[in-house]
């Protein structure tokens, strides 16, 4: 069975772990917490175990506020999001992608906003996470 993540409880993934999960994603990993360390200081970082069902991730925030959560998958990752509608409506206003804003449009709704999750597997993807980042802080 291939690798999909992190699923126990008792033991936070290691840095090593990671890098042989991600493989040469952890580059882009790394990237993408630098750049929303510089966009959206100060950045604290925590693992947090979402459940059997989810596992671990990676959640960024900026004090109380989490900026999004890194899922580490087999070969890349997931970056994800709670989008308020302001948000939701400043992506619309910006030069997002098209496929981003249809990836936007059709996360599902929950009560701190909508579950943006893409998949960051090439440079270009880290710069639209981080522009989705940027987005969801200004709103």
């Amino acid at each position: 069975m291939a690798f999909t993540g992190f699923y126990e409880k008792t033991k936070e993934p290691t840095e090593k772990e990671l890098e042989e999960a991600l493989g040469p994603a952890i580059e882009l990993w790394d990237e993408l917490r630098r750049l929303i360390a510089r966009e959206s200081p100060p950045l604290a970082e925590e693992w947090v175990f979402g459940g059997q069902k989810y596992g671990w991730s990676l959640r960024l925030k900026q004090k109380k506020r989490a900026v999004l959560y890194l899922k580490p998958l087999a070969g890349c990752f997931l970056a994800s999001f709670a989008f308020g509608e302001k948000a939701v409506q400043a992506a619309h206003q910006s030069d997002l992608p098209v496929s981003v804003l249809k990836l936007i449009d059709g996360a599902p709704k929950y009560a701190e906003g909508r579950g943006v999750r893409m998949e960051v597997k090439k440079a270009k993807d880290v710069l639209v996470a981080g522009r989705l980042a940027a987005i969801k802080m200004a709103n």
